[in-house]
């Protein structure tokens, strides 16, 4: 009889609002390696937290065969990385801007102090090979970039030598290279060690090749165990957004503080530092009105950084040689003014936004530039933040508790908040993180309707180019300093 290494039967959630829709049945057999896809808020994070144990069951439990390994602790041999853009050991202490702040520094521990000791040396020469590790030693964890952040934390946990290994979505936030890398040594640790991994993919159109099985999580029920030879994928249609919210946006109004500006970004001969470490140096860039931009590097190149400097969420910023729609800053202008024309959405922001408020109020809180809003929006305000919700299709979930979606759905919702003031210019640093095929042509289609409207200009980053809206005009590709 094959070994069942996970398995549940008849698997039901004691507290109600974690339940499935139906209970889970399910097995994870030795040799197995699974995918785990479905849509946005269709049950997947639920369903991996039943069978990892974090929620108790009514009848049976999850029953957990870990042999040949010396112990069969579930703590000893699995391990979940949720990759929900935190820093792992924060306190929740963090806040947006403070990976800009150096002063903020103090007692934030380095790297090298964060990852655990290896008995296996030729495994951590491959990890540290593979993520660059070295450079990031010395660097405290609050400076990572999203992707070096996940680079961090899948080292910590592989290091950690699990028997069985649960990833959320561990490709998205990586450059190309890194991404066919993992895949490399995630395959070779499956044949040499016995690694048994579970892939949770909000974006089922890159399912490694060496996954051998495929579960569909949709509409809070779990699905059954095929091969992967028998998965057809997602069929997407050409468009998702609809003739009649395309024809809403297009016809949106305009405000009447509209800057009229030919140079909406532009900097001269900008650098920064920090310490030792170069992250731009001698940057010369214009962004003029009307050009949409694809900012492009490899994990740590600066790309948030130089984002930070243009959005003035960078206390360096105020040194270098930036103008804005036309105005030299430090002429006069305070930030608030400028960032009232600017709509923006980023990992950081992600990290920096779990707040326990009403999904509507985070998208208001984009009328104000604040990060969270503690009074409810005024009645204008809240139809401009329904309108902006019922485009992304998060409308329903108005007056949900920001922390009860899922990641994708409050992906979708910052999204809202950055459209909310119909801004001039529109920053995008990795929109698409987490979401379904279905959300990501939904976001495409929004993004390349917005960019059609006068005197719109956008900088968007990502690490695929399949990501990027046919409006592009330009792109820029950052170089990483050694």
């Amino acid at each position: 009889m094959q070994q069942r290494v996970i398995s549940v039967s008849n698997g039901v959630t004691r507290h109600p609002l974690y339940r499935m829709r139906k209970p889970v049945d399910f097995c994870l057999n030795a040799g197995e390696q699974l995918a785990v896809v479905g849509p946005n808020g269709g049950g997947k994070s639920i369903f991996i937290d039943i069978i990892t144990g974090k929620y108790p069951l009514l009848m049976n439990e999850v029953a957990y065969d870990f042999s040949p390994a010396a112990t069969n602790l579930v703590s000893d041999n699995l391990r979940y990385i949720t990759f929900r853009d935190s820093y792992g050991d924060a306190d929740g202490s963090y806040y947006y801007q403070q990976r800009w702040n150096s002063q903020d520094m103090e007692n934030i521990p380095v790297v090298g102090d964060l990852l655990p000791p290896c008995k296996d040396e030729e495994l951590k020469g491959k990890l540290y090979k593979l993520f660059r590790v070295e450079e990031m030693l010395q660097k405290p964890i609050i400076l990572l970039s999203s992707g070096e952040l996940r680079k961090f934390q899948l080292t910590k946990t592989l290091l950690s030598g699990p028997r069985v290994l649960i990833m959320d979505n561990p490709f998205i936030g990586l450059d190309a290279g890194t991404r066919d890398l993992l895949k490399s040594l995630l395959d070779e640790l499956i044949r040499v060690i016995g690694l048994q991994v579970i892939l949770v993919l909000s974006k089922s159109d890159d399912i490694p090749a060496f996954v051998t099985h495929v579960i569909t999580v949709e509409d809070m029920t779990c699905g059954t165990k095929i091969p992967r030879q028998e998965y057809e994928g997602v069929k997407v249609p050409a468009s998702m957004l609809s003739e009649e919210k395309r024809k809403a946006i297009l016809e949106l109004p305009y405000k009447d503080n509209q800057y009229n500006a030919e140079n909406v970004v532009r900097l001269n001969k900008v650098s920064i530092r920090y310490g030792e470490r170069t992250i731009l140096r001698d940057l010369d860039w214009t962004v003029k009105c009307g050009e949409k931009w694809a900012l492009s590097g490899e994990n740590g190149a600066g790309k948030s950084t130089l984002l930070s400097l243009v959005c003035a969420d960078n206390p360096q910023s105020y040194a270098c040689d930036i103008t804005l729609f036309d105005r030299k800053r430090g002429s006069g202008e305070s930030i608030w003014e400028i960032k009232k024309h600017i709509g923006y959405v980023s990992p950081e922001m992600h990290r920096a936004y779990l707040k326990n408020i009403p999904a509507i109020d985070i998208v208001a809180s984009g009328l104000h530039d604040s990060i969270g809003l503690y009074k409810r929006p005024k009645e204008e305000d809240r139809e401009v933040c329904l309108f902006w919700m019922d485009v992304f299709g998060v409308k329903k979930l108005a007056d949900r508790s920001f922390l009860q979606l899922s990641s994708g759905e409050q992906r979708l919702v910052l999204l809202a908040r950055a459209f909310v003031k119909d801004p001039e210019l529109l920053i995008l640093d990795e929109p698409l993180h987490g979401l379904d095929l279905y959300n990501r042509r939904l976001v495409k289609d929004v993004i390349e309707t917005f960019c059609r409207r006068e005197n719109k200009t956008m900088i968007m980053v990502t690490h695929y180019k399949e990501e990027l809206p046919e409006c592009i005009t330009n792109s820029l590709y950052l170089v990483r300093y050694k």
